[in-house]
């Protein structure tokens, strides 16, 4: 499981193009959103880095990754 701590998510628009981006990298990849935390928590097996340029490029700055 990785945890990226986002800018910007503040609605359930915002989770659905984060899920959207995170699913183009890895269709079968698993995305949870917490709004008010600001974090989204993907289970996938595609590397880090092409997941956190995915929701950048959706527009939602990446803070960290854990």
């Amino acid at each position: 499981m990785i945890q990226f701590q986002v800018e910007g998510m503040s609605c359930g628009h915002c989770v659905g193009a984060i899920t959207r981006a995170v699913q183009a990298v890895d269709p079968a990849a698993q995305v949870s959103a917490d709004v008010a935390a600001q974090a989204v928590r993907v289970e996938s097996q595609a590397d880090v880095l092409a997941l956190r340029q995915a929701i950048e490029t959706a527009g939602y700055p990446v803070k960290s990754v854990a």
